[in-house]
């Protein structure tokens, strides 16, 4: 099967459909390009593989499995956004480890260091599957499942498909607390989607992030992640990261997960970054409707409200990706959180 990776015409150059935004003028720095699944980034932790078949093809799912020293007995499971990686919860896992759990991080099928299948149907349900069948690999009978970003979306979809394995939902800053579509984003097709996608440089993730995740505040520490990202849209094998990017993007629009949240049957913890303001495709939708859009303060709110029995943990100052931008204070919060759920 043929897939149709296309460079973007020139003329669609200035388009900004959806993440990452278009890059500031000026010339770009140099950063390091990584191998289509990673290759040449090294993660903070040993790297294993989970060999599956899925869809009829050959699938390697990477994984991080980080035993405690003093085990507790409780084992959380990290699920990464669509523009970060099991990497990136480095801090975090250091911190669950320390206090006693056993912390796996997979990189989902399509990103990172695992398999970047070359026909795949993307969808929620076939992620959680995927997550499922690693934890009975591992015999983890049940577990904290925490997702952020794309993987709140994730983690909701496991524990709604999963409640007797999921012990405590924990969604961060989840993409998906609201419709885009019924708010009026229009729908991109994933070819238009793939033409922004093969536009993805450091200078456009930044830019992207620095809007919408973290309030216009950069610190140097945030590079780090920006060109882990970024690096894999630079190597050569740039255009089925891309493809794989846009068929992610297309997933998270069409496949909402806010309607199903009255039927959540799990403890749920809500940890929302207060100055949040992360839509995907915004930038495809009319001024009046984009501005309405991405409003994490009120949307936690609302979630909360829907989940039976959801706690809510509000981080006031803090953006899309509070474990990367405050992670002591977010650690602490979370630490706090499963002490109340055990």
């Amino acid at each position: 099967m043929t897939l149709p990776f296309r460079r973007p015409a020139a003329a669609l150059l200035t388009l900004a459909l959806s993440w990452p935004l278009a890059a500031a003028a000026g010339p770009a720095a140099e950063h390091p390009a990584y191998g289509a699944e990673l290759e040449g980034f090294d993660y903070p932790f040993e790297v294993r593989r989970h060999g599956f078949v899925s869809q009829g093809a050959e699938m390697s799912m990477a994984y991080l499995d980080v035993a405690p020293a003093k085990p507790n007995g409780r084992t959380v499971v990290l699920l990464h956004g669509k523009n970060f990686c099991a990497a990136t919860f480095e801090h975090l896992i250091r911190s669950l480890s320390g206090a006693g759990y056993r912390v796996i991080a997979p990189d989902q099928i399509g990103f990172c260091k695992s398999s970047k299948p070359a026909a795949y149907q993307f969808s929620f349900q076939q992620l959680a599957f995927n997550t499922h069948a690693l934890l009975e690999k591992l015999g983890v009978e049940k577990a904290v499942v925490l997702g952020h970003s794309m993987g709140g979306m994730l983690a909701a979809r496991f524990a709604l498909m999963y409640p007797g394995r999921t012990e405590t939902l924990v969604m961060v800053n989840p993409l998906g607390l609201e419709d885009w579509k019924a708010k009026g984003v229009p729908y991109a097709p994933v070819d238009r989607l793939n033409e922004t996608e093969l536009k993805t440089t450091f200078d456009t993730v930044k830019a992207y992030q620095l809007k919408f995740y973290y309030d216009g505040q950069w610190k140097p520490e945030y590079d780090r992640w920006v060109e882990m990202n970024a690096g894999m849209y630079q190597g050569a094998g740039r255009e089925r990261v891309a493809w794989i990017g846009a068929l992610t993007h297309e997933m998270i629009y069409t496949q909402p997960v806010v309607y199903e949240f009255p039927e959540i049957k799990v403890p749920t913890v809500l940890m929302i970054g207060q100055t949040d303001r992360t839509a995907p495709g915004a930038n495809r939708a009319a001024p009046e409707v984009a501005k309405r859009l991405g409003d994490y303060a009120a949307l936690g709110k609302t979630a909360a409200a829907a989940i039976p029995g959801a706690r809510l943990v509000e981080l006031p100052g803090r953006g899309h990706a509070p474990h990367v931008e405050a992670p002591e204070e977010f650690d602490a919060a979370l630490l706090k959180a499963l002490a109340v759920s055990k």
